[in-house]
């Protein structure tokens, strides 16, 4: 079983992510049920604006696409800011909006019997407002959402620290990421065992 993180963090590598550093705790968690990884940094990329896989010359999401589609699970890491989702995230989800019109041999969207989850890091309350949008989108798109498929970290409102600059909350965003690996995983086993058809017609 394969999983993409899509870290949509707005900090270009080689910069020190808190996204990225809370993502480890799942992705850990992913490869302790015998997952493997893959983590996309997505602002790194030069990722067109549109709603088509391939949006032509230059474009580097064509190459994200096909490890989406090479993955049964697909979680979403943002970042909070004004209380949103990332510009970045919302560039991977109009990119992801393509899957809408694509199927597989058996007319089902591509989408279909994949699981999906999401990641906010941010010192600001508004997690699960994000958590709701970037769901919403990813279940809008086919993909199936399994229960307490999330985590975050925060420490409330107002400026404050980052996730790598305080210990607070830690443990229990860790925790909440192991539930959410766990759900993920055997959600994405159950679907391989017992697929989604297609949608009537």
């Amino acid at each position: 079983m394969r999983a993409l993180v899509v870290n949509c963090t707005l900090k270009p590598s080689p910069q020190t992510s808190n996204t990225e550093a809370l993502a480890g705790t799942v992705i850990a968690a992913l490869r302790g049920h015998g997952v493997e990884v893959d983590v996309v940094r997505a602002v790194d990329l030069n990722l067109r604006p549109g709603v088509e896989t391939d949006m032509g010359e230059g474009d580097e999401w064509p190459a994200v696409h096909e490890k989406v589609l090479a993955s049964e699970i697909l979680i979403i890491a943002s970042p909070t800011w004004l209380g949103r989702p990332s510009s970045v995230a919302q560039r991977v989800l109009e990119r992801l909006d393509a899957m809408l019109s694509e199927t597989d041999d058996e007319e089902r969207p591509v989408a279909y019997n994949r699981v999906a989850g999401v990641l906010v890091t941010g010192n600001e309350d508004g997690a699960h407002h994000v958590i709701s949008e970037i769901s919403g989108a990813l279940g809008d798109i086919g993909f199936t959402i399994p229960g307490q498929a999330w985590t975050y970290w925060h420490l409330g409102p107002g400026p404050g620290p980052d996730y790598l600059d305080d210990s607070r909350g830690h443990d229990w965003a860790a925790s909440t990421g192991r539930a959410m690996a766990s759900n993920l995983v055997h959600a994405a086993r159950a679907l391989n065992a017992m697929p989604l058809p297609a949608p009537p017609s």
